[in-house]
């Protein structure tokens, strides 16, 4: 059925339609409508045989859910930001247990300074947990990828993290098609856990390991992934075939035929970067598009073949590590170990910082003349960091690097005595 839906509203009737049984919740913005949402299907009556728990934290939230999971319930929570840190050493837990736990992650900036707004340094910060994470472009997407995603998370007894972006789809509305009960029910079995605690079978999970062994279970955890690379591009032909349109897979390449420049990103930008390819492919560039789907696992075959014979890549990312500059590339350069192109990386989108197509057109005409720094940083405002180095640099006492940005930007604050 097409709905005029909110993004979270959409995301939490897929999750509805895949029957899980036990929710555990704390609500952190952008994330706290999907969790409403849930919460009032399963008041309602409409999610049946649910179990909605409220609890303290963000890190009780995955606990209860490690501990609904490892008694052989469907399991699904959803956070952000800080959440997902104050969760950390349960997110690890829950990989490194094997438990099929889908968990949304509505993408939001990471304090401090605080910051309610999108980028992805809080699923990026979680990269190597040992959970899949597949990133939507759409609302329609991120609808559908729920839907895979429990189910590849129990193929597999994996954890899965869909990551949305935080307002631009969270809070968006679109027109999204959310299928039936029966649609659903024909392509998600009945869960069937690989591991589950029980009275008459008496054994352990979590027990301590040590060195004899420890490798090993990381390896199968790493395993695990490898072999969601191969179940991922099958799974979402499936889907299509069940739901009569595509979502998923590994990668989405964009016009990349005979492109010199491919643009590499994740989530609801790819939108904005089709726009821009479109109109400088019909002023003669030749220039395309792949779109990350899978980040983790990493799609280093389907990367490579997706970015063909082309010259240069340049990877948009929103988010930043310090000292290096970007993840993506990172793990794109590694997909082109065998031919050492060109690959820049440009942080765009910190604490939602507005991407626009002007930019966007900017910054491909000089990727493509090769005339991009390593590391570039989109629309950064170099006068206001200038000051701030310089005040630095003359004051040792300079004060709190944010508050003095704000007053650089906003000449007029004044500071109001408490």
């Amino acid at each position: 059925m097409i709905k005029q839906i909110e993004g979270s509203q959409a995301v939490a009737e897929a999750v509805a339609l895949c029957r899980p049984q036990v929710v555990c919740a704390y609500p952190i913005t952008p994330q706290t409508h999907i969790v409403e949402g849930v919460g009032a299907l399963v008041k309602s009556g409409q999610l049946e045989n649910c179990e909605f728990i409220n609890v303290e934290s963000e890190f009780a939230a995955l606990s209860v859910g490690i501990g609904a999971s490892a008694a052989g319930a469907r399991v699904y929570t959803a956070t952000a930001s800080q959440g997902l840190l104050f969760m950390a050493e349960a997110v690890y837990n829950a990989a490194g247990l094997g438990l099929p736990i889908v968990m949304t992650i509505g993408n939001r900036a990471i304090g401090a300074p605080i910051n309610i707004w999108n980028d992805h340094s809080d699923s990026m910060s979680m990269k190597d947990a040992g959970w899949i994470q597949l990133h939507a472009e759409t609302n329609q997407e991120a609808a559908d990828l729920h839907i895979q995603a429990f189910k590849l998370a129990e193929m597999i007894s994996c954890p899965v993290m869909v990551c949305m972006d935080g307002f631009i789809l969270t809070h968006a509305y679109e027109r999204v098609d959310i299928p039936t009960q029966e649609q659903v029910d024909a392509f998600l079995p009945p869960f069937e856990p690989v591991q589950e605690l029980d009275p008459d079978n008496h054994y352990s999970i979590g027990a301590m390991v040590g060195p004899d062994a420890f490798m090993e279970v990381r390896y199968l955890a790493h395993h695990k992934q490898m072999e969601a690379l191969e179940r991922i591009p099958p799974l979402a032909a499936e889907f299509a075939e069940v739901f009569g349109r595509e979502a998923g897979g590994l990668v989405r390449p964009y016009r990349t035929e005979d492109a010199d420049t491919i643009i590499v990103a994740m989530g609801s930008i790819n939108g904005t970067v089709k726009d821009v390819v479109d109109a400088k492919r019909e002023a003669g560039m030749a220039i395309g598009s792949v779109g990350i789907c899978s980040f983790r696992p990493f799609p280093l075959d389907a990367l490579r073949d997706a970015i063909g014979d082309a010259k240069r890549i340049v990877c948009l990312e929103k988010s930043l590590a310090p000292g290096l500059g970007g993840m993506l590339a990172s793990n794109v350069r590694m997909a082109l170990r065998s031919n050492p192109l060109p690959v820049y990386t440009v942080i765009c989108g910190l604490g939602g910082r507005v991407i626009t197509r002007k930019s966007l057109s900017g910054l491909f005409d000089k990727a493509a003349g090769d005339s991009l720094d390593d590391v570039t940083f989109l629309d950064l405002n170099w006068d206001v960091v200038h000051q701030q180095l310089e005040r630095a640099r003359d004051h040792r006492q300079s004060g709190p690097i944010a508050e003095s940005l704000l007053k650089d930007l906003n000449p007029g604050l004044v500071r109001r005595a408490s």
